[in-house]
């Protein structure tokens, strides 16, 4: 009789939900998921939720397999055909304007804007028909290593010792920490300032993105005709904004957008984060891996954050599976580092080249504005290396 191994997913986030779901089929495993916070409870008919995500097309086909997409496809979702990228220095129809057409790469939609909440919803209810111990309103209260594996205890009253754990906690993760794992982190000296606005002129299902320099804006269409704006910038305008009266609101993002859809007027509710990117050092150990923003986190400019996080879940997924099939422990080390070495390298390119991005175009020097723009031309009109670029933000790589 074959054995089965326990699986232990700290965090139900989108990232950890997906891990759960490409492992929960697999009879030769047993997956339990753990969070402290409360089950997510996806109201079709409630406003659209200030948290969004771009979803790339690799990540369609991740969340496909995870037999989510049918239900987030059927839900309030919006895709976008066409992404314009330009500096203030510029106009967005201008020859250094960054231009993506849908078409020029041969897919129907570059990707979709769809509501964090209504991910996670799909997630859980392909969970349904599965036999995963979903544990939410449960806390880990501590992890400690135990040989090769480690002793996970919930509420302090239960331990659990699994063949795998997988940290998918978040940024500020807690099985990190404990597993004494570092991580290194650098701030962006920028605060993201989020909310939804009415537009005078409709989105076009375009993401518009203009780089001032204090640091992007990106504008994303929304299935109701609106549109969800994240604006990176410094802290204290982000705090300003965030106090500003709508009719001030409405003012400021006009300006800062370039009236590149006309008046703007304020319509949701609003937020703000500050911006920190940080790399784990090590996304494995012995018994463990990291997924997800427990792993890496980057910069918002060109909403890659979550689909990475999905490409890790379907890369442990992979491992684990490969594992099994040769009869080997998921857990043990050697089986963990391949999935490592699929994700660390690729993550850190990513990581590190929006880090340079952002703060190539935060620079209020003339020449440097100048040399961008040049930059920017060039780029629109280098033909393979555009397509590659693109192909590979897509996961289409």
């Amino acid at each position: 009789m074959k054995p089965r191994y326990d699986i232990l997913i700290a965090g139900g986030g989108m990232v950890g939900l997906t891990t759960a779901c490409l492992l929960s089929r697999d009879p030769a495993v047993r997956v339990t998921l753990v969070d402290a916070g409360e089950r997510t409870v996806f109201d079709p008919d409630s406003e659209i939720s200030l948290r969004v995500s771009s979803i790339a097309p690799g990540s369609i086909r991740i969340l496909d397999s995870a037999g989510a997409w049918e239900v987030i496809a059927g839900g309030r979702i919006s895709p976008f055909r066409d992404m314009r990228v330009w500096d203030a220095s510029g106009h967005h129809d201008g020859p250094e304007a960054l231009s993506f057409d849908s078409a020029e790469f041969a897919v129907p939609q570059l990707g979709f804007i769809v509501e964090n909440q209504l991910i996670q919803h799909a997630l859980l209810d392909s969970l349904e028909d599965t036999d995963v111990d979903l544990r939410f309103g449960t806390e880990i209260s501590a992890v400690s290593r135990q040989g090769h594996r480690f002793v996970i205890e919930l509420d302090g009253a239960e331990s659990l010792t699994p063949d795998l754990l997988i940290g998918a906690d978040g940024a500020r993760s807690f099985v990190r920490d404990c597993a004494g794992i570092t991580a290194r982190s650098w701030q962006h000296e920028q605060t993201a300032f989020v909310t939804s606005l009415d537009t005078q002129k409709h989105h076009r299902n375009t993401a518009w993105q203009r780089f001032l320099p204090s640091g992007p804006i990106g504008m994303l269409p929304l299935a109701d005709g609106r549109i969800s704006i994240v604006w990176s910038t410094t802290p204290e305008a982000a705090a300003a904004a965030f106090e500003m009266s709508d009719d001030a609101l409405a003012e400021k993002l006009t300006a800062v957008s370039g009236g590149v859809l006309g008046h703007l007027t304020p319509a949701g509710a609003r937020g703000t984060f500050p911006l920190i990117s940080r790399h784990a050092d090590a996304y494995v150990q012995d018994g463990l891996a990291l997924v997800g923003d427990a792993a890496h986190s980057i910069h918002p400019l060109a909403g890659q954050g979550v689909n990475l996080g999905f490409a890790d879940a379907a890369a442990l997924a992979t491992v684990v599976r490969e594992a099994l099939v040769n009869g080997e422990n998921p857990g043990d080390l050697p089986a963990l580092r391949k999935y490592e070495r699929a994700r660390k390298g690729a993550n850190r390119t990513m990581l590190h080249f929006m880090d340079a991005l952002n703060r190539l175009f935060s620079n209020e020097f003339r020449a440097v504005s100048r040399m961008r723009g040049f930059g920017m031309y060039l780029f629109n009109n280098s033909g393979p290396i555009l397509q590659h670029a693109v192909q590979t933000a897509l996961g289409m790589r």
